[in-house]
């Protein structure tokens, strides 16, 4: 589950609260070892995503970098390249 959190930190444009929410909803299934909760677990699964999503916007908010912001298309393509690579073309 945890492969598809994605690096958020330095990109141009910014991650979105959909982005944000969603590496946090990664964060919560890998941890708790559900992919949905039962409904006694419910509310409290849903506020630990919810305040994973709070801690990693401010955490982004709070990072510094000299480095240039990278481009979500060109990372894309070169993890399409390495995947080709890995996996054969299709």
């Amino acid at each position: 589950m945890c492969r598809n959190i994605r690096t958020l930190h330095n990109f141009e444009p910014h991650a979105t609260s959909a982005e944000v929410e969603a590496a946090a909803l990664q964060c919560v299934r890998k941890i708790s070892g559900a992919t949905k909760p039962s409904k006694a677990n419910e509310e409290a699964f849903n506020r630990a995503v919810h305040e994973i999503a709070d801690a990693t916007e401010h955490l982004l908010d709070s990072l510094v970098t000299h480095a240039p912001a990278k481009d979500r298309e060109d990372e894309a393509a070169k993890a399409r390249a390495r995947s080709a690579v890995r996996f054969g073309s299709p």
